[in-house]
């Protein structure tokens, strides 16, 4: 289908330069999506994908075990996208508070997206709306500390952004003025109320996500609250009723693409080439989390197994191996604290395990011994080190 320059153009002089800012046309796309067989069939499978996810999450015996380590995954690889160098296991020693492996503006920035998210489901769960009040509230916890503290947390812009070159005049692409920008976000705000009509939820999820990255609100954050966006949107829509699905490293795995398909939408409305990706990237995302989710739940039934067999320090070291699911980098103390068992049978549980295979020491030191459940941590680094 033909469509048109999905917006219009106003000329803005920045940084002494005078350049094209682009303003979109508010949702739904006109005309309406061509539902073409193949485009309705990809859209159908994605739903299928993510309604396998969703029951994942219910079968899972403690989804928080899974949950507390995928989030983190997703912040590593969200903030990855943005040039940030923390691994998952730099973020995990920093919540123990101990020294990461790289700087720690990189580190913070990662454990804001942890905390962004966090706030945002809980207000979610209040059952405040998905609106530009909370996404001014997710902005503030994500620019709290670290990097991106001075670009005014919490507040949409109030000067002219750009995304890509060295300079307004070389960018790849310009963002609404500022006096704009509130327009723009009030329009998307309705739409995510469905007004002017009702949007299935999927499909809300991917038009949304393309005019939050065209509008870009924030000086700094766009890109990871867009990101963000996708997954409390599912979740308010009970699509699905666990933060299970995050698309940043199909988007990383992608990148160019995934650039030139947001450009190609702005300059000639082809939304269905953007759903097909979209739902391409749903298919694959949601396909792998029920993977990595059946790969941990094998991992800690196989490790139970072993454990079970220790006879009297079975049920300790059970209980150790339970936190360890969940927080697979930690100290004794750590451990002690999240299990209620004393250090000394804490620290003799963790030197079963170790005998086991099951458990490494990092450390190799006598105080303050670091150890980490390697199996569980492979596990969910399956991608992060592939990703380009």
């Amino acid at each position: 289908m033909k469509r048109e320059l999905q917006g219009t153009y106003e000329t803005v002089t920045t940084a002494g330069e005078a350049v094209r800012a682009f303003i979109p046309a508010p949702l739904p796309p006109r005309p309406p999506i061509d539902w073409t067989p193949a485009l309705r069939g990809k859209f159908d499978q994605a739903l299928l994908a993510l309604g396998r996810l969703d029951s994942v999450s219910a079968l899972l015996p403690n989804t928080a075990i899974f949950l507390y380590m995928y989030v983190r995954k997703e912040a590593v690889l969200s903030s990855m996208i943005e040039g940030t160098q923390s691994s998952l296991s730099d973020l995990l020693l920093f919540e123990l508070d101990q020294e990461p492996g790289v700087p720690l503006d990189d580190v913070r920035e990662v454990s804001n997206y942890v905390a962004a998210l966090d706030h945002g489901l809980r207000r979610l769960g209040e059952g405040f709306p998905l609106s530009l009040r909370l996404l001014k509230e997710i902005h503030a916890v994500l620019l709290r500390q670290g990097r991106g503290g001075n670009q005014t947390p919490g507040e949409f812009r109030r000067s002219q952004n750009w995304i890509g070159g060295t300079r307004p005049g070389n960018a790849a692409f310009v963002p609404p003025p500022p006096h704009k920008v509130l327009e723009c976000l009030g329009d998307l705000e309705l739409f995510l109320h469905d007004t002017p009509e009702s949007t299935p939820a999927l499909l809300k999820a991917a038009l949304a996500h393309v005019q939050f990255e065209t509008i870009h609100p924030f000086l700094d954050g766009n890109g990871r609250l867009g990101r963000l966006l996708i997954t409390l949107l599912l979740c308010e829509q009970k699509v699905l009723r666990e933060p299970m699905l995050y698309l940043s490293l199909y988007f990383k795995t992608h990148r160019q693409y995934y650039y030139e398909m947001l450009g190609t939408v702005r300059l000639t409305g082809d939304w269905e080439a953007w759903l097909d990706f979209f739902a391409e990237a749903v298919i694959v995302t949601a396909t792998q989390a029920v993977d990595t989710s059946q790969q941990l739940l094998r991992l800690a039934g196989e490790d139970r197994e072993k454990i079970e067999r220790l006879g009297r320090a079975a049920p300790s070291t059970l209980a150790v191996h339970k936190a360890l699911l969940q927080h697979p980098i930690a100290t004794a103390g750590f451990l002690a604290g999240l299990t209620g068992i004393t250090p000394a049978t804490v620290n003799k549980s963790l030197a079963h395990l170790v005998a086991l295979g099951i458990v490494r020491e990092l450390t190799q030191q006598k105080r303050n011994r670091i150890f980490s459940y390697a199996g569980s941590i492979d596990i969910m680094n399956q991608g992060l080190d592939t990703a380009p």
